[in-house]
């Protein structure tokens, strides 16, 4: 081979290399631009009328929360399903909640996550199920909403407008189904998303260990409990359903299971107390 050729195609080899290794670094000067842009009046106005909570936040994660939004809807596609025709409204609406759970955190915006299905209301999913003598049942469940690993969310729109409208509920279907998403990091959702450090895996596994047996035994007895009694069906919900709590009853739950708002507090990288 001519040395001009074979320096050529050396040359050509160790560009596309770098291009296709620098996928990273191109992500994150993108991000970056996006984030420098103005964000809009009109996007602002959503927010307000909308998003309750965006108003108690402090300036600098009122400012963060906006940053994330941009890049959040520049890369997540917002389908509409039956019939559904997406807004700015809906989309706005439903990344700002989504956002809450990056304030603080090192974030790569939900990375397995490749859109958002959204239905008018709640929606209908059939499933294969097995029960305890071994014998295959088709079951219908109606939903608000529901995360994939495979890289899609669902919610219901209503169940969306809901739990953003009283942000002091317990109850927020966009922060329950995200939640999800960050367990769901690591493959399939276990109730324990990735964490900083391998030793932080003990403290988590004893303390949420402990609340979720808790709930389990209010829930077996019909006992009020602070945590809505859907977290008791499997670790993976009580993360979820825990999160949930976090975020909307934070004074309670520091009051009631301090332990737990602590590692969630922890996990997180925000204390809602402040808000």
């Amino acid at each position: 081979m001519d040395f001009a050729v074979f320096v050529a195609v050396a040359l050509c080899g160790l560009l596309l290399a770098f291009w296709l290794g620098s996928e990273p670094l191109r992500r994150a000067w993108r991000r970056h631009g996006i984030r420098r842009a103005p964000f809009p009046a009109a996007w602002r106005d959503i927010l307000r009328r909308r998003v309750p909570y965006f108003q108690r936040l402090p300036a600098d994660l009122q400012l963060q929360l906006k940053r994330h939004i941009q890049v959040f809807l520049a890369e997540k596609p917002i389908i509409g399903c039956d019939g559904l025709v997406v807004t700015e409204e809906m989309r706005v609406t439903i990344a700002a909640q989504a956002c809450l759970l990056l304030l603080g955190r090192r974030s790569d915006y939900f990375p397995n996550l490749r859109q958002i299905l959204v239905y008018p209301g709640a929606f209908v999913v059939r499933r294969h199920v097995t029960d305890d003598i071994g014998l295959q049942q088709d079951r219908r469940e109606v939903l608000a909403g529901e995360s994939w690993s495979q890289g899609q969310v669902i919610l219901s729109w209503d169940d969306t407008l809901a739990g953003a409208a009283d942000p002091a509920d317990g109850r927020n279907v966009v922060i329950h189904e995200f939640a999800h998403q960050l367990d769901q990091e690591k493959g399939e959702a276990t109730g324990a998303p990735l964490l900083p450090r391998r030793a932080d895996y003990t403290r988590w596994a004893r303390v949420m260990g402990t609340a979720f047996a808790l709930l389990q035994a209010q829930a077996a007895v019909g006992a009020p409990s602070l945590l809505d009694h859907y977290g008791a069906t499997n670790p993976a919900e009580f993360f979820a359903v825990a999160s949930e709590t976090f975020f909307e009853r934070a004074p309670e739950l520091a009051r009631e299971q301090p332990e737990l708002f602590d590692t969630l507090r922890q996990y997180y990288c925000v204390n809602p107390l402040s808000w």
